[in-house]
């Protein structure tokens, strides 16, 4: 969920976004694991109901962003054009 939301964003907008969802300043809108998940009015901004704010994984998602801008300044990329096209999620292993 986390990461679907910042999908299509430019890097220093999802950089910004992380952070508020960190503060609690924006919600993280959940669409698939919304079991008990409580409505929220800054859900409206992704016009759902339903959101919460996973500090959690928002920290670890903000890290991966600073690597990637990292990375992305070692190659000598433009990081005010960066734009986040694909991110993916796996489930950990169990056990």
């Amino acid at each position: 969920e986390t990461a679907q939301a910042i999908k299509g964003m430019k890097l220093h907008e999802a950089q910004k976004y992380m952070q508020d969802v960190c503060e609690k300043k924006r919600c993280v809108p959940f669409r698939k694991f919304n079991g008990c998940a409580g409505r929220t009015p800054q859900a409206k901004e992704w016009k759902t109901t339903q959101g919460r704010w996973p500090v959690k994984s928002a920290k670890v998602i903000l890290n991966l962003l600073k690597n990637a801008e990292g990375n992305a300044e070692f190659k000598n990329l433009d990081t005010d054009n960066l734009r986040i096209q694909h991110i993916q999620v796996n489930p950990a292993q169990q056990g």
